[in-house]
C-alpha cells in the first residue's frame, strides 16, 4: 500500500494505491495519528486507488473518523470501490463514513454526488 498526503480544497487528502490489510494498516494508522496530533480533523480519504480492505483496514478507517468527530472533523471516502461500498453497507458504516463519487464532493460534502449503499 502507498499513502500519500496533501492539502486540498479546505481538507487534507489522504489518497491510497494498493491494498489496505492487517501488514498495511498500521502505516495509515500512524498517518492518521500525525495528522491528528497536527490538528487535521478534515480528512478525504481518496481510495480511487485502494484494490482491497479488509476488517483491519476499515478498523482504521472507524477509528480515525471517531478521533476526528471528537475534534469536530470527520473522515470522508472519495472514489470507492464497489467493493469497498459493499464492505462499508454490510458492516453498517455508510452513515459514518460517508462515501463521495470525487474528492470535491467530498469536501464540500455535495450530496448529489453521494454513492449510495450497497442494497443487496
Amino acid at each position: 500500500m502507498k499513502v500519500a498526503d496533501r492539502a486540498d480544497l479546505g481538507v487534507t487528502v489522504v489518497a491510497l494505491t494498493g491494498e489496505l490489510a492487517l501488514d498495511s494498516a498500521p502505516m495509515l494508522r500512524a498517518v492518521f495519528a500525525d495528522l491528528v496530533d497536527r490538528g487535521v480533523s478534515r480528512i478525504v480519504l481518496d481510495a480511487s486507488g485502494l484494490q482491497f480492505c479488509d476488517s483491519v483496514g476499515l478498523s482504521v478507517l472507524v477509528t480515525s473518523h471517531t478521533a476526528c468527530r471528537a475534534r469536530d472533523g470527520f473522515v470522508r471516502v472519495a472514489g470507492p470501490s464497489d467493493a469497498l461500498m459493499r464492505l462499508l453497507t454490510v458492516v453498517g458504516l455508510t452513515e459514518h463514513l460517508q462515501a463521495f463519487r470525487t474528492v470535491a464532493a467530498a469536501a464540500a460534502a455535495d450530496a448529489r454526488e453521494r454513492v449510495d449503499p450497497v442494497r443487496a
